[in-house]
């Protein structure tokens, strides 16, 4: 398995990085800022909720007709316009005076502009990278944003209580601007892995193939639902302890990127392949404790030890990619991203919902179960006999495209 270090002498993928990063960081400021605001405008833990993960909400409707451009379009041209969409759009979230009703029309259109960015990212990366470094590659990501919001989460923090949210948005959208110059510029012009048009036939046709197989069908759903039932967790945080959010985020940054780490590089592969389902028990278990409303410095301790649980994705995605054709791997990634984020903002609106007949701490008690029972169900599920591979899709690692051959050798936009 090629070291870190290797990963950054790879053409490409220095500017891949550090345009994810600055994208990522963005997203952290401008969520918190955009929850706060809003909450501060509406007093409702449901509205505060869905504005910071209400994009994730438009994901389906861009994974059922969009995702086929993440293999169809130019990489470099689709991510530099993703991040310039979300610049404008950011910007246009910090107007003084802006209805609640037109931040969150701009919160969809930004949800359907990134539920094409997994797919073409992930499967960029997998183009640059050799077969055997996809995997070390998004551990290397996700403790990227696993960092990237510590310091996203924090600064936003501190910056929230110095300035208002509308100019932490507008520092966020200066962040989104300078990820759209480095991936303009760092990147080469590279052609579509697929020929043909984006289309909506396209889309479902594909997706129809990916789910058809039922191994392939069990490991979208264990990316999916736990995790997204745990974001309906922390996107509580902000209702639950106000003055706090931001240090739960950042703790909750920390943890995910211990796991990553332990996960990516410490772990052994025949260990890490049994380790996906009780990291996600992990993922879940301590916010059980919510349901004895903690003080904050508890709180503190569990938002910090559940996220240790995310690195799963990485076992998953491994999983996926073994049972992807190559060709297809864009958007395989681009589904499990858009099918992931799709999960946590209908997680989000439904623990909001909780919170607002209930209690925030009742409602991260009653997601965290949850997600508990998913993942005791999917891991009985997976233990069955699996189905015959449907003719045409049979197994195949993240070969590179125009191979031709399967091999053995992952994140969702960090989750």
């Amino acid at each position: 398995m090629p070291s870190y270090r290797s990963l950054f002498r790879t053409p490409e993928f220095t500017p891949l990085f550090l345009g994810s990063a600055a994208q990522t960081a963005a997203q952290t400021v401008g969520g918190l800022a955009l929850g706060t605001l809003v909450f501060r405008a509406t007093g409702s833990p449901l509205l505060s909720a869905v504005s910071m993960f209400g994009p994730s909400l438009a994901q389906v409707l861009g994974a059922t007709v969009l995702l086929s451009g993440a293999d169809r379009l130019p990489p470099r041209t689709a991510l530099s316009a993703i991040a310039l969409a979300f610049a404008a759009g950011t910007a246009v979230q910090a107007l003084p005076g802006l209805p609640v009703g037109a931040v969150f029309a701009v919160v969809l259109v930004l949800g359907l502009v990134a539920s094409l960015g997994g797919g073409v990212r992930w499967g960029l990366l997998n183009e640059i990278l050799p077969k055997d470094g996809y995997l070390p590659g998004r551990s290397l990501f996700n403790m990227m944003s696993g960092l990237a919001q510590i310091a996203g989460f924090g600064t936003g923090g501190i910056l929230l209580a110095a300035l208002s949210p509308r100019t932490c948005l507008l520092l966020s959208a200066a962040l989104y601007l300078s990820a759209a110059l480095t991936l303009r510029l760092g990147l080469t012009a590279r052609p579509p892995r697929t020929t043909g048009r984006p289309s909506a036939s396209a889309t479902w046709r594909t997706n129809a193939l990916l789910w058809s197989h039922r191994p392939r069908r069990l490991t979208y759903l264990g990316l999916w639902l736990p995790n997204g039932m745990v974001v309906g967790c922390e996107s509580l945080y902000v209702s639950y302890a106000p003055h706090a959010a931001g240090t739960l985020f950042a703790c909750g940054a920390l943890g995910m990127f211990a796991g990553d780490l332990t996960v990516g590089r410490l772990l052994r592969p025949a260990l890490r392949r049994r380790s996906a389902a009780p990291l996600l028990l992990l993922l879940a278990a301590p916010y059980l404790v919510f349901c004895v409303h903690p003080p904050l410095p508890v709180a503190v301790v569990c938002a910090t030890l559940a996220p240790v649980g995310f690195a799963a994705s990485l076992v998953q995605q491994e999983r996926l990619m073994e049972l992807t054709p190559g060709e297809l791997a864009g958007q395989a990634l681009g589904l499990h991203s858009s099918g992931m984020l799709t999960m946590q903002g209908v997680s989000a609106a439904l623990a909001g919902s909780l919170a607002q007949l209930t209690s925030p701490a009742v409602a991260m008690t009653a997601m965290a179960a949850g997600s508990v029972c998913v993942t005791l169900t999917l891991a009985t599920a997976v233990r069955g006999r699996p189905a015959p591979e449907p003719p045409g899709s049979g197994p195949a690692g993240p070969a590179r495209p125009g191979l031709g051959s399967a091999g053995s050798p992952e994140s969702a936009e960090a989750r």
